[in-house]
């Protein structure tokens, strides 16, 4: 019965190394921005291989990424606004 608890003092220390590789890539992932553009290498499938439509698909997509961003920052503030005046 001694032999199988000697099993655990070599599989604890395993298992925490495993898992502290785990959370140090997940943070080296996040730190290099790994995950800021999931929808792009998605879409890359449905374009020719051709550099200049494919470039202009990216560029209106980007374009309309940041209109929406934009967007959103202002709809808030106006809203507030709104909200001031109707309250003064």
């Amino acid at each position: 019965m001694t032999d199988d608890v000697d099993v655990w003092y070599f599989m604890i220390p395993v298992a925490m190394v495993f898992v502290g590789l785990a959370i140090a890539l997940f943070f080296w992932s996040v730190k290099n921005d790994q995950f800021e553009d999931l929808d792009r290498h998605g879409s890359n499938i449905l374009f020719d291989d051709d550099a200049s439509s494919h470039q202009q698909a990216q560029t209106q997509q980007t374009q309309t990424e940041q209109a929406t961003d934009v967007n959103a920052d202002v709809a808030p503030r106006t809203a507030n606004k709104e909200q001031d005046e109707h309250s003064a």
